[in-house]
């Protein structure tokens, strides 16, 4: 990360003006400040055939082709009368500038009539310094105080809004020098942070590889080994067994849905309902719950008990059969009628942690994809007999418990690199947007640029 970081003579302009705008600040003495209005026209364009390349725009994104977004939106049966755009314009969502929704296009294309297409001055203005500088934090502060909406997922930013901002505007050969240096450091940046985002997914692998060989095949490496005539779990210790899950779980019990909060989590002195996202990850996450509406309070069944296994019985095909272990109490938490939790056998001894690590494991995983049926490609189901006829193998007692020791050490090493790694992502991803606002505002001057 500090060779991204490395040490640039990053330099200030020799003198300063107060651009008598509070959230600007100074800005150099040769730079201008112009209404939006003065820099962009209003495009109303409208495609006679809707045969151009349809185009989304996206937070992190900011303008892209629509089939290379990754979009679940329902598709229009027909996209004429859509707004026209060319390259170099800006397009804004109006329903989310608020949440920086916008960007220059490299496109020819259409977007949708809610979206705002305009056409900057590209004999002054230089496309990329524009939408670094109209996507860094102060002015999407601005769309916020501009764009008018009873809330905030239904606010509006007018064109008349907009175009009355302010525009920094230094000379165009001087925007054109701060976006080649932006663009030079940012690729750097991006880059560390995709090499680090590839090394937490090798991390992820390497952790459900020690997951699968620890339930399937032990941590004895020179034990004998006998086929167990399940495919997914292929050879296994000769003195293990194989059983279906029924032996361990004898029940699956759910609660009901009732009417929550969408917004609001619920504390602990008042009742939550899981979502399904609480075993995204495959492990048990409490904190993903919605506060239920005092109407329902009365309705609510199947509290979250400590030590039972949460299954996600409906989801998306990834998804259908995620899992995790309840480690602590939350007496003020109730399942869904989307979540099992497990009832377990009263008449034999296991290791409920050792279960649960067979229930993430890639092979498990794999089989419950399988079963899993409906008619939607993006909504799958698994039934309880299904389930619960599945087999997984089988070591005596100590062994489970080795097992779930020998996993949560291998894995509490795993969580420590990939938080390091998160930790340098963010700092990194702070480090850049830091740099784009300081370079188009003009609290520096990049290098290899001098005034003439």
């Amino acid at each position: 990360m500090e060779a991204v970081k490395e040490k640039v003579r990053l330099q200030r302009y020799p003198a300063y003006k107060d651009s008598g705008v509070e959230w600007l600040g100074e800005i150099p003495e040769h730079w201008k400040l112009l209404r939006g209005n003065y820099v962009f026209d209003i495009i109303n364009d409208r495609s006679p055939k809707g045969e151009e390349d349809l185009l989304s725009v996206s937070e992190h994104d900011g303008v892209k082709l629509r089939s290379e977004s990754n979009v679940n939106m329902f598709m229009a049966e027909s996209y004429v009368g859509y707004k026209m755009c060319q390259k170099g314009d800006l397009v804004i969502n109006s329903l989310w500038a608020w949440s920086r929704g916008l960007g220059i296009s490299k496109y020819n294309g259409i977007v949708s009539t809610a979206y705002s297409v305009y056409r900057p001055d590209h004999s002054n203005y230089d496309k990329d310094y524009l939408n670094y500088l109209l996507r860094i934090e102060k002015y999407v502060a601005q769309y916020v105080i501009a764009s008018k909406g009873i809330w905030i997922s239904r606010l509006q930013l007018s064109d008349w809004s907009f175009l009355r901002l302010p525009i920094l505007s230094p000379p165009k050969q001087e925007q054109t020098a701060i976006a080649t240096f932006l663009n030079e450091k940012c690729c750097k940046i991006d880059t560390a942070i995709a090499q680090k985002e590839k090394l937490i997914q090798l991390l992820k692998e390497r952790k459900q590889i020690i997951i699968q060989n620890a339930v399937t095949k032990g941590l004895d490496p020179d034990v004998k080994m006998k086929d167990s005539g399940v495919e997914w779990i292929g050879e296994i210790p000769e003195h293990w067994e194989v059983n279906k899950l029924k032996k361990f779980i004898t029940g699956l019990e759910s609660g009901v849905s009732v009417n929550a909060s969408e917004s609001e989590t619920a504390s602990l002195d008042e009742i939550g309902v899981l979502k399904t996202s609480c075993v995204y990850g495959y492990a048990f996450k409490a904190s993903e719950n919605k506060k239920v509406f005092q109407s329902d309070l009365s309705r609510v069944k199947c509290p979250v008990r400590k030590g039972a296994i949460i299954i996600s019985r409906m989801n998306a095909p990834d998804l259908v059969g995620a899992s995790g272990l309840v480690k602590d109490d939350f007496p003020n938490l109730f399942l869904p009628d989307r979540l099992w939790q497990t009832v377990y056998s009263k008449t034999i001894d296991f290791d409920a942690k050792w279960l649960s690590q067979n229930l993430i494991s890639i092979g498990f995983r794999g089989c419950v994809t399988a079963i899993a049926t409906g008619s939607s490609p993006s909504m799958k189901n698994i039934s309880k007999g299904d389930l619960l006829n599945l087999s997984i193998a089988t070591p005596p007692i100590e062994e489970q418990r080795a097992i779930t020791k020998h996993i949560e050490e291998k894995s509490k090493r795993i969580k420590h690199s990939i938080s390091l790694n998160l930790q340098q992502i963010e700092r990194l991803k702070e480090y850049k947007s830091s740099l784009i606002d300081a370079a188009v505002t003009g609290k520096i001057k990049v290098p290899n640029y001098d005034l003439k």
